[in-house]
């Protein structure tokens, strides 16, 4: 039997229609126990976590926009744990464990594709550093092979080896690397965190805090009235710096725009993530079959959401120099998120210095892999006035005690003002 497109477009809008939201849309009905500023994937996985774990149910979100409307739909998807200090290594593995339950978890499908990330080497001194990395990747348990040429022309023989600028000599492979699906992420928790009764406020922009006459903070000011609430957990990304400026807070952060690219539709190719050692390019492929890939940040404080097109050329140069077969493809649309760049390239989940107000930030490029243990370690902290033990070396105080986590370069880059 055959059925007009009319016939199927009709029975597609009409035997639908009834299918519930995913979550609540909530106004504001406080006082509440928590009050989370950021309804992207680290403030809802926090709620999450707070009511799931915790048992603190009476938690608003707040999002100034739509649920995962910031940086959450504004990344690459990448998920990886081959961190190399200590600092950082338990951290990232524990929310690489999470991604591995986090489909069953939430019952949700978060597309969790463990294809596996393969860092590049192009040089001695390279391979020197990812064999000391990939080391201090298995003493904390965490899976880490390195591979010779010979291993990584079978895995990629579609890269440039004989006649590439900077050869390839062999690359740093974590297995259980992969990609995600970001907005699916989003909505998993979104759903889970309103199944279990906190309330996520859309459109609900937070323009001031509200203190008690002893200085702690009690509550936020918003463009939906003022919501009140007995502990306050920022977790606003590449606008940290701005949301705490209202509560009287330097923070020692950048804001910096990073740019991500994405291709037409290929056949299957790339098996993972591979990432250019020689230069700062990373790829993969959707499962729509364009590439996804980005580079460096556009290294200017920005708070736009676009990039500007010296950063797209160095990017491309960098896919060329890997694989000049990608300067075939019809590049189809781009897009910027708004990283906070901590000084020393990783992140801060402490409290701050004012009593009630909470921090989450300086994600720099780490932001997306880390969603998982962010929102655990964010409500651990919120829950109990404790560190989680996987990020007790995420302080805010280690930029003036000199305990930076410095991983080589994945910061801010100096201001010249």
């Amino acid at each position: 039997m055959r059925y007009s497109l009319f016939a199927l477009a009709h029975g597609a809008l009409t035997k639908h229609r009834h299918w519930r939201p995913t979550w609540r849309d909530a106004a504001p009905n406080g006082p509440y126990d928590v009050i989370v500023v950021g309804g992207g994937g680290h403030g809802l996985a926090t709620a999450y976590y707070l009511a799931k774990i915790h048992g603190i149910k009476k938690v608003a979100v707040l999002e100034r926009g739509w649920i995962g409307g910031g940086n959450a739909g504004r990344n690459t998807t990448i998920i990886r744990s081959n961190y190399g200090l200590d600092g950082n290594i338990p951290f990232y593995e524990w929310s690489m464990k999470l991604w591995e339950g986090l489909e069953r978890e939430l019952n949700y499908n978060a597309m969790v594709s463990q294809r596996g990330v393969l860092n590049l080497y192009h040089s001695d001194a390279q391979r020197d550093a990812y064999a000391r990395r990939g080391n201090a990747m298995r003493l904390h348990g965490v899976d880490a092979e390195l591979l010779d040429r010979e291993a990584v022309t079978k895995m990629a023989p579609f890269l440039n080896f004989d006649h590439a600028r900077f050869p390839i000599q062999g690359g740093l492979l974590q297995r259980r690397g992969g990609t995600a699906r970001h907005d699916a992420v989003v909505w998993g928790y979104a759903r889970g965190a309103s199944d279990l009764g906190v309330d996520i406020i859309q459109n609900c922009e937070v323009t001031g805090f509200v203190r008690s006459p002893q200085g702690r903070m009690i509550g936020v000011e918003t463009t939906r009235g003022r919501v009140m609430g007995g502990k306050i957990g920022m977790a606003v990304a590449g606008h940290s710096s701005q949301v705490a400026e209202m509560a009287g807070l330097r923070l020692p952060i950048e804001s910096h725009v990073l740019q991500a690219f994405v291709t037409e539709a290929l056949k299957p190719l790339i098996p993972g993530v591979i990432t250019f050692g020689a230069g700062h390019f990373y790829v993969s492929q959707s499962d729509k079959g364009g590439l996804v890939f980005g580079g460096d940040i556009d290294g200017y404080n920005s708070y736009a959401q676009r990039g500007n097109l010296p950063v797209v050329e160095d990017v491309c140069e960098g896919g060329m120099a890997l694989m000049p077969m990608i300067g075939r493809l019809r590049m189809l649309r781009s897009w910027g998120g708004v990283m906070d760049m901590s000084m020393d390239g990783s992140p801060i989940i402490d409290r701050s210095p004012i009593d009630g107000l909470y921090l989450n930030a300086g994600w720099c490029y780490g932001g997306f892999k880390a969603t998982p243990a962010s929102g655990w370690c964010f409500a651990h902290l919120l829950a109990r006035d404790e560190p989680h033990p996987t990020a007790v070396s995420l302080r805010l105080d280690r930029f003036a005690t000199g305990r930076v986590i410095d991983e080589k370069g994945q910061g801010a880059q100096p201001n010249l003002h």
